[in-house]
């Protein structure tokens, strides 16, 4: 009971979580892009790069906060747009299975590495930059997206076996699968992943800036979702260009 000398102290709100807003903006962008996806085509075309100019025109708000002078604003712009157009132009000459790969290996990234770092916490990896970031959340991100690419290949395999004059052959596709090649890749990857996400806190903390917009209700703006998909894109889609030559 509160002595009669002493104030009753009173009662901090809690915080509205946001979780419930944060599905709902998650389901419609999920099903905006699947829409896409399935469409393909011009329609799929078209929204990558509506996408692509909404984060670029985000990243130069980012940056005109960011720059001291004009100059160094133009140099921002200059290197977004090299940097934005190359992973959005990358995501369009991909065919839609690739495109689909690439997505899950962000995916998967972004939640080993939560879901890993949350539970088993440890030392940050840059806490200027990025504190919520963890060596152990980057590790279950590698873990994860390793995982994906090998089920990704593994899959892609036994489509192809189906080719075969035996016919579709689980065995078959493992033998022809490299898996661990996978495996590695999808950890790499995973890497870039994280640089592109250090990269966008980076910038957003050189501008003061909690989210690069408030476009989408509860995840922030475009860049926010695709920090990490750029440098995943321009690396996959890069590889996959240079081996149609």
């Amino acid at each position: 009971m509160a002595d009669a000398d002493h104030p009753v102290a009173q009662a901090v709100p809690a915080k509205k979580s946001d979780l419930m807003v944060r599905v709902a903006s998650a389901v419609v962008m999920l099903a905006i892009a699947g829409t896409a996806i399935w469409l393909g085509g011009n329609w799929l075309d078209l929204f990558i790069f509506a996408v692509g100019f909404g984060v670029f025109v985000e990243f130069v708000m980012l940056a005109k906060k960011a720059s001291q002078d004009i100059a160094q604003l133009g140099s921002f712009a200059i290197g977004g747009a090299f940097y934005i157009g190359w992973g959005t132009l990358a995501l369009v000459v991909v065919p839609v299975p690739l495109l689909i790969g690439i997505l899950g290996v962000v995916i998967c990234t972004d939640t080993g590495a939560y879901f890993t770092g949350r539970a088993l916490g440890g030392p940050k990896i840059a806490p200027k930059i990025s504190p919520s970031k963890t060596w152990s959340g980057l590790l279950g991100g590698m873990a994860a997206a390793g995982i994906w690419t090998c089920i990704a290949v593994l899959y892609g395999s036994y489509l192809l076996s189906a080719e075969s004059a035996t016919g579709a052959s689980l065995l078959l596709a493992v033998e022809n699968a490299n898996i661990a090649a996978a495996a590695i890749a999808g950890a790499l990857l995973a890497v870039a992943a994280q640089a592109g996400d250090f990269f966008e806190s980076w910038l957003k903390r050189r501008a003061g800036a909690k989210d690069s917009s408030r476009l989408i209700p509860g995840h922030g703006g475009l860049f926010d979702r695709v920090d990490g998909l750029l440098p995943v894109a321009i690396i996959v889609g890069t590889a996959w260009a240079a081996g149609q030559v």
